[in-house]
């Protein structure tokens, strides 16, 4: 399974979905702008950024809340409040 990750306009992590295999077939990075394609073509809308279950890839796995970096294309869990 693939998994991605809708940020918004502040790249902050809204939402991750699973996406079938065969919808979003191949390795990362080939396999991203498919998973794109796919995801757009249910209806789904804004930005969607692939993201690793095993953080084999942009740092760690997304969750809601997280921050996407652009510059090390990472994200970055929300540090805890004091």
């Amino acid at each position: 399974m693939a998994h991605f990750a809708r940020i918004n306009d502040q790249n902050i992590v809204e939402e991750v979905i699973v996406v079938s295999n065969d919808d979003a077939p191949g390795d990362f990075p080939e396999s991203e702008p498919i998973g794109q394609t796919f995801i757009a073509s249910i209806g789904l809308s804004g930005t969607w950024l692939q993201t690793s279950y095993n953080s084999n890839f942009r740092g760690a796995y997304a969750g809601i809340g997280m921050e996407y970096d652009p510059d090390t294309d990472t994200f970055i869990a929300p540090e805890a409040p004091e």
